[in-house]
């Protein structure tokens, strides 16, 4: 299936994005230092069955084309840019599909302009007071000193610190392909104005934005499928089943062998779980880790 290259312009600046396939739109949104490639296991399985699939380059510190300078791209403003994303493509009856950063963006984003999205997958994401999580909390401190992203980008040039918990030692299980973390790492190493982007980024993450978007998220009675690692690292299970208990139509399942990043350890698996949400029926129940709801085709 021909995937085609595009853009997007916003008021915030030009995101490019990835389109294969045709019906009903699913959207994914990835996490800070990944870009569309994080789904690049996924997203081609789920449009050969019959779906139209949109992996942006969100402005995260992966992307290769900078935003506007004055661009807000706070938590709550990198949560516009998904939702003009979705005006800019005139999309309805969406589905998103996120993960780290990414799923504590989106449901920020849910909170605000939730009208065009109709079902929702959260693969391990910050949520509630984990907005980051502790291992990656000092980056928001780091951030907020002027000039600190250049040194930082420099220190992960070190191919050795790699497979640490602060880079990718706890986002994956199994290790990530040498051209795909530097596909991951690049933008962020050559670019001043991505540099730019991410600072803006980190030095407003503040967990009373997830606390915040959590306590309005009671109301969003779409679908959500919730899709965590058993042997999750940097978001417990416990959120899993706190989110599960926030959404009024949430199902919860768990995958083995994987840690944040299930596109990257067990993408079959991850493809299986999402078509069988978007049929609406649920094969994929495990009795004694699923939050049981209804699940209606919407």
């Amino acid at each position: 299936m021909t995937t085609q290259e595009r853009r997007a312009t916003l008021p915030q600046g030009e995101v490019r994005y990835y389109e294969q396939g045709t019906g009903r739109p699913i959207v994914f949104v990835h996490g800070v230092l990944t870009n569309a490639k994080l789904w690049r296991k996924v997203a081609p399985a789920v449009a050969e069955a019959g779906f139209r699939c949109i992996t942006p380059d969100w402005p995260l510190g992966s992307h290769e084309l900078p935003m506007r300078a004055a661009a807000d791209l706070s938590p709550v403003g990198q949560a516009e840019v998904i939702a003009d994303f979705l005006d800019a493509l005139d999309l309805h009856d969406v589905t998103l599909v996120a993960n780290d950063t990414g799923g504590a963006l989106t449901q920020i984003m849910l909170s605000r302009r939730p009208d065009r999205v109709a079902r929702v997958v959260l693969t391990p994401s910050d949520s509630f007071d984990y907005f980051f999580p502790n291992l990656f909390k000092p980056l928001t401190a780091l951030a907020r000193v002027p000039g600190s992203m250049l040194p930082l980008s420099r220190l992960v040039r070190i191919r050795a610190l790699w497979p640490l918990p602060f880079l990718f030692g706890w986002v994956v299980k199994h290790p990530l392909p040498r051209e795909i973390a530097e596909a991951y790492l690049r933008p962020f190493q050559r670019s001043p104005g991505v540099r730019r982007d991410l600072r803006k980024l980190l030095r407003g993450v503040d967990s009373r934005l997830t606390l915040a978007a959590a306590d309005k998220l009671r109301t969003f009675d779409r679908p959500v499928l919730l899709v965590w690692g058993s042997e999750e690292k940097l978001f417990p299970l416990k959120l899993a089943h706190r989110l599960a208990g926030v959404f009024p139509d949430a199902r919860l399942v768990t995958v083995p062998d994987t840690y944040t990043f299930i596109s990257e350890d067990q993408p079959e698996v991850l493809v299986q779980r999402i078509l069988e949400f978007m049929a609406g029926f649920g094969t994929c129940d495990a009795p004694s880790k699923t939050v049981p709801t209804a699940q209606k085709p919407r």
